[in-house]
């Protein structure tokens, strides 16, 4: 407790931002690189990622490192995303996974390049308090438990917003006809 209360006393940005880029640049990569599967798209995503850092390095607190991975690794997830989105040719399969609680089963369904672009804008419309715990589960593999201590709250409550995450992303595919009422991809 005393080194991370030296650390939020005694050092500059510049400091800060090289103490997290030291210490979690290689798995902010490794992370990227899961969600790409290209070393040097992933390397692109963890530039860009260490870009948004820089600009909010005042949001991060170095005295709780549960938070401030977490608050990295969302960065990091969201940067390779949107590179993701941006390749035509590469299907979106980390959300192949994703099984909505109004019946929308992706598992099984490989994406159209226009239903990733889609699926990417309606997850990025999501409020953060619900966006944060899906991609932490959806992207990373973690469990319930493990989002509940990243992120401060508590397990039913990770519970309850990866529930509604679901939801809100089913009804929102469907509003744009994405999926019929049925779950069918609609595109």
């Amino acid at each position: 407790m005393a080194i991370a209360f030296f650390w939020s006393l005694e050092m500059d940005d510049s400091s800060k931002f090289e103490y997290l880029y030291s210490k979690y640049k290689n798995y902010l990569l490794y992370k990227s690189y899961q969600i790409l599967g290209d070393y040097a798209l992933a390397e692109d995503a963890v530039s860009e990622a260490y870009i948004r850092i820089y600009k909010n390095l005042r949001k991060i607190n170095l005295d709780d490192a549960g938070r401030t991975i977490a608050f990295l690794a969302i960065i990091a997830k969201n940067e390779s995303l949107t590179l993701l989105s941006k390749r035509k040719n590469v299907l979106f399969s980390e959300l192949e996974e994703f099984n909505s609680a109004d019946s929308y089963d992706l598992e099984g369904n490989a994406l159209s390049d226009a239903v990733a672009d889609d699926m990417m804008k309606v997850i990025c419309t999501l409020k953060e308090e619900l966006k944060q715990p899906f991609l932490l589960s959806y992207a990373y593999d973690m469990s319930h438990k493990e989002i509940a201590s990243v992120l401060g709250i508590t397990e039913n409550n990770a519970t309850v917003r990866i529930h509604r995450a679901k939801k809100k992303i089913a009804q929102l595919l469907k509003k744009g006809g994405l999926i019929d009422e049925k779950g069918n991809q609609g595109k």
